[in-house]
C-alpha cells in the first residue's frame, strides 16, 4: 500500500465515493483529460469519462499498455505559467525515497516514491514540488528510459 504526504492510502484514493480527475498521456504523445473511478495499477485497462464543455457519459476504455503516464490532478486546465520546482524544500521530510523519472520522450519528474520496481507495470511518483497541479503521478514502465534515485 503506497501513503500520500498527507497519509492517505492509494487504496482510499480509489475507493472514494467522488470521480478522479486524470489527464492521460499516451506514449505517441496524444493527451486525454478526463474522470475515472476505475483505474486499479494491476489492471491492464480502465474507463475515463472524457471532460469537455458538455458531459458525456460514455466511457472511453483505456489501455495501460498504450501510455507513457496517468496524472492525477487537482484542475484541468493548471497554471501554464508556472515553473514547477524540481527539487525538495527542506523544510519538508518526504515520504518514500527522492528519485528522478526520465521518460524516453525526455520528459523528467522529480519526485518519490515507495512502490517502484521495473518489472511492474509502473509506479507512483508523487512530485517534489507541493504546489504542482498534480497530485501524484502513475509513470508506466514501458515509457521510462531512466529512474535515478536522488
Amino acid at each position: 500500500m503506497e501513503t500520500t504526504r498527507l497519509g492517505e492510502s492509494i487504496e482510499k484514493d480509489h475507493t472514494q465515493t467522488g470521480p478522479i480527475k486524470i489527464v492521460v498521456r499516451y506514449a505517441d504523445g496524444k493527451i486525454l483529460k478526463g474522470c475515472t473511478q476505475s483505474f486499479f495499477p494491476n489492471k491492464p485497462t480502465f474507463l475515463v469519462f472524457p471532460f469537455s464543455d458538455m458531459p458525456t457519459n460514455q466511457p472511453m476504455e483505456v489501455r495501460l499498455s498504450d501510455l507513457k503516464a496517468l496524472f492525477f490532478v487537482r484542475d484541468f486546465r493548471g497554471n501554464p505559467s508556472y515553473d514547477e520546482h524540481k527539487k525538495f524544500t527542506e523544510d519538508k521530510r518526504p515520504i518514500g525515497r527522492k528519485v528522478e523519472v526520465t521518460f524516453k520522450d525526455g520528459e523528467v519528474l522529480v519526485g518519490t516514491t515507495v512502490g517502484y520496481d521495473p518489472r511492474r507495470s509502473g509506479f507512483f511518483l508523487y512530485p517534489a514540488d507541493s504546489q504542482s497541479n498534480n497530485l501524484r503521478v502513475f509513470a508506466v514502465s514501458a515509457a521510462i528510459r531512466k529512474v535515478r534515485y536522488l
